[in-house]
C-alpha cells in the first residue's frame, strides 16, 4: 500500500517483542505523534553499556512531521530514553503532573530542563495535532497518574492502552474511567493497542490494596527493625508500607537515590502523605531502638550497585543488617533479575535477618500493575476494536494475546503481532502490513549515544573472555630490521612468569615473520601488523584453545 494523505500508519521503534524501551507512533498523513520513550537495562553481554534507547532515526529524517510526545505514565521503560531522544528532537512533552514530577528529574539531571516544553495534561484534556484529535482515560497501574489516549482521526479512532489493569479498591483512589471506555467503544475503535504483560496468566489481577494486609501483618511479627525493598517508583506501595510504619509506632528511613527522589516528587505533587517528624535520616537508624524503625529501599530486583545489595554485603555506611532484623523484598524479581535476587536473599540469610521472599502469591507482598487475562479481555470488550494490535511483550505474550481477542469478538486476520520498525497502514478501513522503517538499539555507554556498535562489544567480549597480548617490536627506519626482541605484556591471557616457553615462541614467531616480510619486500607497518596477529594468533589458539585480542604495537627509530 502506498502512503498517500489520507493513510493513517502505525509503528514500534522500541516495546514489541520485548519488555522495555517502549515508542510508538500513530501517523496521519503529515502529522505524526510519539507516544512514550523508554529505556532499557543491558544483559551480561552487553559490556560496559549503561543504557538501551529506541533508534529515532527515522524520527530524525521526518522531524518536520513529529507534533509531541505524549507519555502513559511515569515508569523507566516509558520515560527513561526522553533525555536522549530531546537531545536529538526537540518536541513539546505532554504528561501527567506527577509523570512530569519524574521526567523534570530527569530533565535536570541532563541540563536540558529549561530548553522543554512540558505541558501538564489529565484524564479529561483534549488536543490537537492538524488532522489528529486527542483525548485520553484513565487507568490503574502501579504508579499514579496513569492514562489511556485516544486518537480521532478521520480515518478512524485509534486507542492506546499504556499499561494498565483493573483495580476496583486504589489505594490512591484514582479509579479507572470504566464508563468512558465503554463510551469510546461504543463510538467506535478502528485499532485497540494494548499491553500484553501478563496474557499468559488467567484471571483478574489482585488489588494492591490486597498487599497493604500483609505489610502491616509483618510490621507487627516483626522484633526488630525492618528493612523493606520495592520498586520506587510504586507510589501507592509505599503508602501502604507508611501507613504500616504508623500504625506500628515506626519511624521511616529511606535509602537509596531513586527511592529519596520518587517520594520527595510525590509529597510535593501530593500523591503521598507521610506524618511530620516520621521521615529519620538513615544516619539516625543505629541510634533508635530497632523496634522502632522501617528502612525503605530500593534493591528489589538484585541490582548490585543498589542500597538494599549494601545491606546485604554489608557496606552501607549508615544501616547494617543484624541479626533478627527482618528483610521483606515487597516485588517479584522480573524474569533475569532471579540469580541477583538470590544472591542478595542468600546474604541476608548469612547475616542472620529474616527474610520473606519469594513469589507475590506465597507472600502477599506484590501484586502486578499489569493486567491478567481476564482484565485484557476486558478492555477489548469494551473497545471492541475492528483492528488489533498487541504491544509491550515477548512473542509468546504477543501470541496469547491474539487468542484472547478472537475469543471476545476480533475476527481472525484482523490482529497484527508486530516486530519493531513494522508498520501498519490502514486506509478505507484495510489494514495492511507490508513495510518496515529503520528501527533497532542504541547503547549509551557513558557520555556516548549510539557510539558502541557490533565491533566494540564483540571486542569487549573477547577482552572479557580471553585477555589481550601486547606485542611491542622496535625496527630501524633504515633496513627494517629488528633493533631489539619483542616485549610482550599480558592482561587477563596468561601470567608471563608461568609462561614463559610459550612466549618465547611468540618471540621466535614474532621475528620470523618480520624477516620473511623483509625478504619479499611486504614491510608496510599494516602488513607486518596482520601477519603478526594472525601467525601468533593461531598459535596461541593450538596450544591455549584461547584467542586473545593481538595488538601488535611497532616501533620505527
Amino acid at each position: 500500500m502506498a502512503m498517500t494523505d489520507n493513510t493513517l500508519s502505525i509503528f514500534a521503534l522500541g516495546g514489541i517483542n520485548e519488555i522495555g524501551k517502549n515508542m510508538y507512533v500513530v501517523q496521519y498523513g503529515n502529522d505524526m505523534v510519539i507516544i512514550d520513550c523508554g529505556a532499557k537495562f543491558p544483559d551480561e553481554s552487553l559490556l560496559g553499556i549503561d543504557l538501551i534507547i529506541p533508534d529515532i532515526t527515522y524520527l530524525q529524517e521526518n522531524k518536520d512531521k513529529v507534533k509531541a510526545l505524549i507519555v502513559t505514565h511515569g515508569h523507566e521503560d516509558h520515560i527513561g530514553g526522553i533525555p536522549y531522544l530531546l537531545k536529538k528532537l526537540n518536541v513539546p512533552i505532554y504528561a501527567t503532573r506527577f509523570t512530569l514530577g519524574l521526567i523534570e528529574l530527569k530533565l535536570k539531571e541532563h541540563k536540558l530542563l529549561r530548553e522543554t516544553d512540558l505541558i501538564e495534561i489529565h484524564s479529561d484534556s483534549t488536543l490537537n495535532f492538524g488532522q489528529v484529535d486527542v483525548s485520553f482515560f484513565r487507568t490503574n497501574h502501579s504508579i499514579p497518574d496513569c492514562l489511556g489516549i485516544v486518537f480521532h482521526t478521520p480515518g478512524g479512532n485509534v486507542v492506546h492502552t499504556g499499561d494498565f489493569k483493573f483495580d476496583l479498591t486504589p489505594v490512591n483512589n484514582q479509579y479507572a474511567d470504566i464508563h468512558k471506555m465503554a463510551e469510546i467503544g461504543t463510538q467506535g475503535v478502528l485499532v485497540l493497542i494494548s499491553e500484553s504483560t501478563n496474557a499468559e496468566r488467567p484471571g483478574l489481577t489482585p488489588s494492591e490494596k490486597l498487599v497493604g494486609g500483609h505489610i502491616e501483618e509483618a510490621f507487627l511479627h516483626a522484633e526488630r527493625k525492618v528493612i523493606i525493598s520495592t520498586f520506587a517508583s510504586n507510589v501507592n506501595r509505599i503508602q501502604q508500607i507508611v501507613d504500616a510504619a504508623i500504625s506500628t509506632n515506626r519511624k521511616l528511613a529511606l535509602l537509596g537515590r531513586s527511592m529519596v527522589n520518587v517520594v520527595d516528587v510525590a509529597l510535593q505533587r501530593g500523591y503521598l502523605t507521610i506524618p511530620d517528624n516520621m521521615l529519620i535520616d538513615a544516619r539516625e537508624v543505629k541510634y533508635l531502638p530497632p523496634e522502632e524503625v522501617v528502612v525503605l529501599c530500593t534493591g528489589s530486583q538484585g541490582e548490585p550497585l543498589a542500597a538494599l545489595s549494601r545491606l546485604a554485603s554489608g557496606n552501607h555506611r549508615e544501616v547494617k543488617v543484624l541479626p533478627d532484623d527482618t528483610v521483606i523484598l515487597a516485588a517479584s524479581p522480573i524474569p533475569g533479575n532471579e540469580k541477583g535476587v538470590s544472591r542478595i536473599v542468600n546474604d541476608l540469610f548469612q547475616l542472620g535477618a529474616k527474610v520473606i521472599y519469594g513469589s507475590a502469591s506465597n507472600t502477599g507482598m506484590h501484586v502486578s500493575g499489569h493486567g491478567y487475562q481476564e482484565d485484557l479481555k476486558l478492555m477489548l470488550t469494551f473497545m471492541k476494536p475492528k483492528f488489533f494490535i498487541p504491544i509491550h511483550g515477548e512473542f509468546r505474550m504477543l501470541h496469547q494475546h491474539r487468542l484472547l481477542a478472537e475469543a471476545v469478538g476480533v475476527k481472525r486476520g484482523h490482529t497484527f503481532i508486530m516486530k519493531n520498525g513494522d508498520v501498519v497502514d490502514i486506509e478505507n478501513a484495510q489494514a495492511r502490513q507490508t513495510r518496515k522503517i529503520p528501527s533497532g538499539d542504541t547503547y549509551v555507554d557513558g557520555i556516548g549515544i549510539g557510539e558502541v556498535e557490533g565491533i566494540v562489544l564483540r571486542d569487549r567480549k573477547q577482552l572479557s573472555e580471553d585477555g589481550m597480548l601486547v606485542i611491542v617490536l622496535t625496527l630501524s627506519k633504515v633496513d627494517g630490521t629488528i633493533i631489539s626482541e619483542p616485549d610482550k605484556i599480558s592482561r587477563g591471557f596468561v601470567y608471563a612468569k608461568d609462561s614463559e616457553t610459550l612466549l618465547s615462541k611468540v618471540d621466535v614467531l614474532v621475528k620470523t615473520t618480520v624477516n620473511e616480510l623483509q625478504e619479499e619486500n611486504k614491510q608496510q607497518i599494516f602488513v607486518l601488523k596482520k601477519e603478526i596477529k594472525k601467525v601468533v594468533g593461531q598459535y596461541l589458539f593450538s596450544q591455549t584453545k584461547r584467542k586473545p585480542m593481538i595488538l601488535p604495537i611497532i616501533i620505527e627509530i
